[in-house]
């Protein structure tokens, strides 16, 4: 038996494949850096960043994507909690973004890591030149020996462009970097199938698909309050990674030693799906949607089963102002979307389109609505 089967032997494939994964992402949460006073815990990112180092020692490269830039910047501030208003919170981030920074850096090179700070916002994975540039850039980094600490650029980020949260960032990051496995630390050593705080409720050890998660009520912050995703970001997080064959595990930042060793802890997420191209990873979870279009189950068998490209008799809808090459959802009979993709004519030309078969068109307008090069099932 060879010494990566011994160190994985007994464990679940999911565990396995994190335990010995070549390139792997972490991310951490604001709760498991931070004081409840908002000040940065200095013994826990050094107790986190020995963690990683030794994973690197190991052979692996490591990305992180580290919360807690406005809590690091609410007691220099004199801020006595997280603050409400949006300015506000960019004033905190662009205070704590240097104090993150700088303890990272000073950390890692404990151990003769460099750091390089990548700061994102939704746009750049939202717009597709963006989303290319984020990734050349991380993947040069590990490339070059150093540790990408990606955080969300809150000074500039506003409402409407924001992730939300940074699990969402992280499984985004995942792909990115075609990153081997994910794991999320928190505050809760695991997903549980009831509130853990109210007794009774008993942790959820593997999940293999999404029946598993059915009678699983998640939600709510961390306990410190401090952060902005609580248990449904990081299931959906997860959930996004499997979804495009990157397993995940959700365990605490207490447990991180163990989480990035053996894997034997927390809650282990499997792969749901292929690993996804760049492209098709960009449609399904990081575009921004300008519209919907509504099919008929024909339609929605079509393009989700057979991998069929969307033509207008399929189409019985429309809501939104797009424009040939936009990025749209498609919705089944029952509300649900099924798919998103590319589609290719004007929200102004398509209503003349709608529901007609191609030999009724015109052969300038008969091509597909949405091609099945520019589809991504989300099934």
């Amino acid at each position: 038996m060879t010494s990566s089967e011994t160190v994985t032997a007994g464990l679940s494939a999911t565990r396995r494949a994190v335990a010995t994964a070549r390139r792997i992402v972490v991310k951490i949460g604001s709760s498991s850096l931070t004081t409840t006073e908002g000040g940065l815990d200095g013994r826990r990112l050094d107790t986190l960043v020995e963690t990683l180092s030794r994973r690197v020692a190991e052979g692996s490269q490591v990305v992180l994507v580290s919360s807690g830039a406005i809590a690091a910047g609410l007691a220099p501030l004199g801020l006595g909690g997280r603050p409400g208003d949006l300015a506000t919170q960019q004033a905190a981030a662009s205070v704590g973004q240097q104090t993150l920074a700088h303890a990272y850096a000073a950390s890692f090179a404990r151990f003769g890591l460099t750091v390089g700070q990548v700061l994102l916002t939704a746009d750049d994975v939202v717009r597709r030149a963006h989303y290319r540039n984020a990734r050349r850039t991380l993947r040069r980094l590990l490339n070059l020996g150093a540790v990408p600490v990606v955080n969300e650029n809150d000074t500039v980020a506003t409402a409407e462009i924001r992730f939300g949260d940074n699990d969402r960032l992280a499984a985004l990051v995942a792909h990115l970097v075609e990153a081997d496995a994910l794991v999320l630390l928190s505050d809760v050593d695991a997903l549980y199938d009831g509130d853990p705080r109210a007794g009774r409720a008993r942790a959820v050890r593997e999940i293999t698909t999404a029946e598993d998660l059915e009678g699983i009520s998640v939600g709510g912050t961390g306990s410190s309050g401090l952060g902005t995703g609580g248990m449904t970001s990081k299931v959906q997080a997860a959930r996004v990674a499997c979804s495009a064959g990157i397993p995940a595990l959700l365990t605490s930042a207490e447990l991180a030693e163990e989480a990035l060793g053996r894997a034997e802890v927390g809650t282990a997420f499997g792969t749901t799906g292929p690993r996804l191209s760049a492209r098709r990873f960009w449609l399904a979870h990081a575009a921004s949607a300008r519209g919907r279009l509504h099919l008929d189950a024909g339609a929605v068998s079509a393009v989700v089963r057979r991998r069929r490209s969307l033509l207008a008799a399929g189409v019985t809808g429309m809501e939104g102002s797009f424009e040939g090459g936009d990025v749209v959802e498609l919705v089944g009979p029952s509300g649900e979307v099924v798919a998103r993709g590319v589609v290719a004519y004007d929200a102004s030309e398509l209503p003349e389109l709608i529901g007609r078969s191609s030999h009724e068109l015109p052969a300038e307008q008969r091509r597909e609505v949405v091609h099945a090069d520019d589809l991504a099932p989300l099934d």
